[in-house]
């Protein structure tokens, strides 16, 4: 089963950080998942809030900012004085760190709360800079986002977020058209995504941070899991 640090190593280390990413890229793992934002003079950074009210010594919508103001802010000390002075990275900063790796980097587009007119097109256009569009996944919860992605660059591995339950997970991605089912923990022990797995689909499980539930989730046969400590994950699958 693939393993995925959800948001890098976002157990020890300040989420959505290089110190966060730096971590990853030195574990036998598959690969990382990140949120991407857009700024005011529309930069592609990775936080996962729409504010950087808590995970910084901020306040305020990523939007409003500018990528030289929000690079004043500390987004590490919240975690841990240990990393003060820890800033804000861009799509292309990780994008850079995992070029010499063979992780997978899962880009999420946090479009559901606004819709970050043009977002879809930028990250293809940094994807394709670094030469990694076979080693991207796209997901989002905003599935017309992932429309946006199928019709610009139908080459790129697309997932569909959910948050709930649907009765035929299968039919409604293919309407999408997604490649793959990204579902919460909860989800994934019901009988829709049982059936989706005896159909073929791709099935993502977020955020898994005990061994015992991976290995449940193994036996299922769900293909990768999102977790916060993958280092814990690992050693644990492999007692």
């Amino acid at each position: 089963m693939d393993i995925f640090a959800h948001r890098g190593v976002s157990a020890h280390y300040p989420e959505n950080t290089m110190a966060a990413f730096v971590a990853a890229s030195k574990l036998p793992i598959t690969g990382i998942e990140l949120d991407v934002h857009l700024t005011a003079d529309r930069e592609l950074v990775v936080i996962h809030d729409e504010t950087i009210n808590r995970t910084s010594n901020g306040s305020g919508f990523v939007k409003d900012y500018t990528l030289q103001e929000l690079r004043a802010f500390d987004f590490g000390s919240w975690f841990s004085s240990k990393f003060d002075g820890e800033g804000i990275p861009t799509l292309g900063d990780v994008l850079e760190l995992f070029a010499g790796t063979n992780h997978r980097i899962n880009i999420e587009l946090k479009t559901d709360v606004f819709p970050y007119n043009g977002i879809e097109a930028l990250v293809i256009k940094e994807v394709a800079a670094y030469q990694m569009t076979e080693r991207v996944i796209i997901s989002s919860f905003n599935h017309e986002s992932i429309q946006i992605v199928a019709q610009r660059a139908p080459y790129i591995e697309k997932a569909a977020l959910f948050a709930e339950i649907l009765v035929d997970f299968n039919g409604y991605t293919v309407q999408i058209p997604a490649d793959a089912i990204h579902v919460s923990l909860p989800t994934a022990f019901r009988r829709s995504i049982q059936e989706a797995l005896n159909e073929g689909a791709t099935v993502r499980v977020y955020t898994v941070n005990d061994v015992e539930q991976a290995k449940q989730l193994q036996q299922l046969g769900v293909q990768a899991i999102f977790t916060d400590d993958p280092e814990k994950i690992v050693s644990g699958m492999t007692d």
